[in-house]
């Protein structure tokens, strides 16, 4: 694939604007050339596996297992994706920013027409007004000029980036929202689950959710789809067919479908157990999609993690005719669900993020659009999830072609999301995120503990058939500080059986691979236990 989008000393980024003709069109081919699986069902769910013709277990009750039940744990995270590259600048504005208005002669937003969030951050009043009270009310927060280091520029490349969590040099298949799940459920394909533990509502499925093994969401491709689902129990309907071979035939591959969506019983009771809002606006696509969302949390399906999108934010060209229309949509779908599930309660456990592959250039270009850029922020939206962090991006000094620099690493807005508010136990954010990145203290105002179970020193990651040899067991862990370490295998009644290793070990993430064969053991139900 060829690199189109990265900047080279003080040459304008080849594949960046529309003025790069060829260039720039083959960036948009590269993303639309990429082929996405589509999952309408999740491969399985739980914490068993088979060894032999028998199963391996957990010696007591995993706080990862319990992670993901809404009895034990009941937070929700809803993610916005803002496709195509938002521009943050005009987003959340820099007030009295010379080089801003200086060099957006066309695009700035004026002062008579914002609200003023602090004496440095505007909002918006025309495009993004409906979100005025939320923040006035505590209940929006702003991370000013997020990014990683060493950005790349094309479209594919960093949403890639951004769902992986990965390196901008480094290549990674699964999303970490994917592990995160796989971390949390490490026997998905043996236990089918009885609700998604991530849903998608109107989008292709995202690399966030791909997991080591098999994608951890499930896709609901339109609204017509769900309701389809929720109304009638099934994705096709079998009513109205005749005996004759053409229709016998279908009914046979439609009741197929039907039987292997296997979330549609708990997606219609989600459904029936709650009711629709009237506060939504009219025309707006990603109203009604948030508005399923509000649906299946108000009708406690059990779901975590919800993604949405609202595509449209490659404004190279005319941005003023479209991009306000784009976030007038945002913003006043994102009020109308937080109103939604205010009425019924439930914003206490629910966190709303918003996200995007990159922002645009501080400058305005000679289409009256901005060309891809670098950091853009971040909006929260919760109960006492007021204020701003962190600053605008500094627009002094720059060179003709320079892009801001980023402050805040994505990574780490991402390791205090599944901390705080998914309470994952620190240990596993790193094992799941790939490295220790730096919380955000206060980013989450009201973080929550570890879950039950957790162990102050070393924790069980579960265990999970070996991809390359499906006859050997990876039984995942973790230690946070360096000490002996010992892996025992118990038969149910508590008997050790067999001592796997009991050495020294450094701080960090683990994976012992064995083999029932070259251990002797019989096929049966065993146990493993962990000392440090």
């Amino acid at each position: 694939m060829c690199d189109h989008g990265k900047k080279k000393n003080k040459e304008k980024r080849i594949g960046s604007a529309l003025e790069h003709g060829s260039a720039h069109t083959d960036e948009h081919n590269s993303w639309n050339r990429r082929k996405f699986l589509t999952t309408s069902g999740l491969a399985g769910l739980g914490m068993s596996m088979m060894l032999g013709n028998s199963t391996v277990k957990a010696f007591s009750p995993s706080d990862l297992g319990m992670g993901l039940s809404h009895v034990s744990n009941d937070r929700v995270l809803v993610l916005i994706r803002l496709k195509g590259g938002v521009d943050g600048l005009n987003t959340i504005v820099p007030r009295f920013n010379s080089v801003y208005y200086n060099e957006r002669p066309t695009l700035a937003v004026q002062e008579a027409n914002m609200f003023a969030m602090d004496s440095a951050n505007g909002l918006p009043l025309d495009t993004m007004g409906s979100l005025q009270s939320l923040y006035q009310n505590n209940e929006m927060k702003v991370v000013h000029n997020v990014g990683y280091p060493n950005p790349d520029y094309s479209h594919f490349r960093s949403s890639d980036i951004w769902a992986t969590a990965s390196d901008s040099d480094e290549i990674v298949t699964t999303g970490w929202i994917g592990r995160y799940v796989d971390n949390l459920m490490p026997a998905y394909i043996d236990a089918p689950p009885t609700v998604p533990p991530a849903l998608q509502i109107g989008v292709q499925t995202n690399l966030l959710f791909n997991g080591p093994s098999a994608k951890m969401a499930l896709t609901i491709d339109n609204a017509e789809q769900f309701y389809q689902i929720a109304q009638n129990g099934s994705l096709y309907s079998t009513a109205g067919l005749t005996d004759c071979p053409k229709d016998l035939e279908l009914g046979f591959m439609r009741q197929t479908a039907n039987n292997a969506f296997r979330y549609s019983e708990s997606i219609q009771d989600a459904y029936q157990n709650s009711t629709a809002f009237s506060g939504y606006p009219g025309y707006n696509p990603l109203a009604e999609r948030l508005s399923i969302v509000a649906r299946l949390i108000k009708g406690r399906l059990g779901t975590k993690i919800y993604l949405v999108e609202i595509d449209g934010f490659d404004t190279h060209a005319e941005q003023a005719g479209y991009m306000p229309g784009l976030l007038q949509e945002l913003s006043t779908a994102t009020k109308a669900f937080y109103d939604d599930l205010s009425a019924a309660g439930f914003t206490e456990n629910t966190l709303i993020m918003t996200f995007s592959e990159f922002g645009r250039t501080y400058k305005e270009n000679d289409s009256l659009g901005t060309d891809h850029g670098t950091g853009a922020p971040i909006l929260f939206f919760g109960q006492d999830m007021g204020g701003i962090v962190g600053s605008q991006p500094n627009l002094f000094g720059l060179g003709e072609y320079d892009d801001p620099t980023y402050d805040i690493d994505f990574r780490g807005v991402y390791a205090t999301v599944l901390q705080d508010w998914l309470c994952v136990d620190p240990n596993v954010v790193n094992y799941t995120m790939g490295a220790d990145f730096m919380r955000m203290s206060g980013l989450i105002s009201n973080p929550c503990s570890p879950a039950l179970g957790a162990n102050n020193v070393a924790a069980l990651l579960g265990h999970n058939p070996n991809r390359a040899n499906p006859t050997m067991v990876d039984i995942k862990y973790g230690i946070k500080q360096r000490g002996n370490v010992r892996l025992q295998l118990l038969s149910e009644s508590g008997q050790v059986l067999r001592t796997f290793f009991n050495e020294f070990k450094e701080r960090g993430s683990y994976t012992f691979s064995f083999s029932r064969v070259a251990y002797n053991l019989q096929a049966g139900d065993y146990m493993y236990r962990m000392d440090t």
